[in-house]
């Protein structure tokens, strides 16, 4: 039988039809960037470049500023334009760099091939330092700086390292796709992660909507030590952190609590594949605003 979260939920139309199963594709450079500098939870970045200073794709452009931030890396080669306020989605003013984007340079210390990487034997601070480094953060929708969740406070202890691959948003089917791409660098990334927790056990929860990707990402963790697959019910809000915690080790998150506090931790599948290549590639995690001209 197939688990869900105890309390609450409803059922809307998955209208998954429209993009389901369509491959990840690259996008065509554009003209000009513009990439905000309050792209997670906490403290802006602060930059770290000027007006006119030429940079590579995953050169750092801006610092985290305080402990909960994260660093932003160049998301294209190009020419800096100018450091100013942006609106962003909710019509906010937030700092943010602005370049033209020139041609596609990357810096050599970021591998771009193909090849998988499943070295491990890292300690779990190295793991930790390279996750921080790349600014990388939650992708699931929170934006929560990912190395704030590695390092938890006195007194708690991670017991068990929560994947989220439920993508129970209508429309929504990237992390369904990923999955099915790229389920090896999942499966390493989780094994990373499990280091750097100094945990030994992780479930992946993803909804029965997905039987292929069920099926993969089953027949890859079979292979580890400590990894699950859970097939979950069609419920809405299920990728909600505390509704998936309810759903895979039944343990209810207090009011106010982070998931730290039931010993989980939780993290989605797309940040799971940028702590792969954050790790095992030295590639940085970007988000921009493309603006052609």
């Amino acid at each position: 039988m197939k688990a869900t979260f105890s309390i609450g939920g409803v059922h809307p139309h998955d209208n998954k039809q429209y993009s389901v199963h369509q491959p990840i594709t690259e996008c065509p450079l554009p003209a000009k960037a513009i990439i905000p500098l309050v792209q997670h939870i906490g403290a802006p970045a602060q930059a770290v470049v000027e007006k006119g200073q030429k940079v590579k794709v995953g050169e750092l452009i801006a610092k985290a500023g305080g402990f909960v931030s994260a660093n932003v890396h160049a998301p294209f080669s190009g020419t800096i334009t100018k450091i100013d306020t942006t609106i962003d989605a909710w019509g906010m003013k937030m700092p943010a760099i602005f370049m033209d984007v020139e041609g596609d340079e990357w810096l050599e210390t970021i591998d771009r091939s193909k090849d998988i990487v499943r070295k491990l034997d890292y300690e779990p601070k190295h793991i930790i330092d390279k996750v921080q480094e790349a600014g990388i953060v939650g992708l699931g929708g929170a934006c929560f700086p990912t190395h704030v969740k590695l390092m938890p406070p006195p007194g708690k202890k991670a017991e068990v390292l929560i994947v989220n691959g439920v993508e129970c948003e209508p429309y929504l089917t990237c992390d369904h796709q990923l999955m099915l791409e790229k389920g090896e660098e999942i499966i390493i990334g989780i094994q990373l992660l499990m280091r750097a927790l100094n945990i030994e056990k992780a479930i992946i929860g993803i909804e029965a909507n997905k039987p292929d990707a069920i099926k993969h990402m089953t027949a890859l963790a079979s292979k580890v030590l400590g990894i699950e697959v859970k097939a979950l019910k069609l419920k809405y809000p299920q990728g909600g952190e505390k509704q998936l915690i309810d759903a895979c080790i039944h343990r209810q998150v207090p009011s106010g609590a982070l998931p730290i506090e039931v010993g989980a931790v939780v993290d989605n599948v797309a940040t799971i594949y940028a702590v792969y290549e954050a790790v095992q590639k030295n590639k940085p995690s970007w988000y921009i605003r493309s603006v052609d001209s």
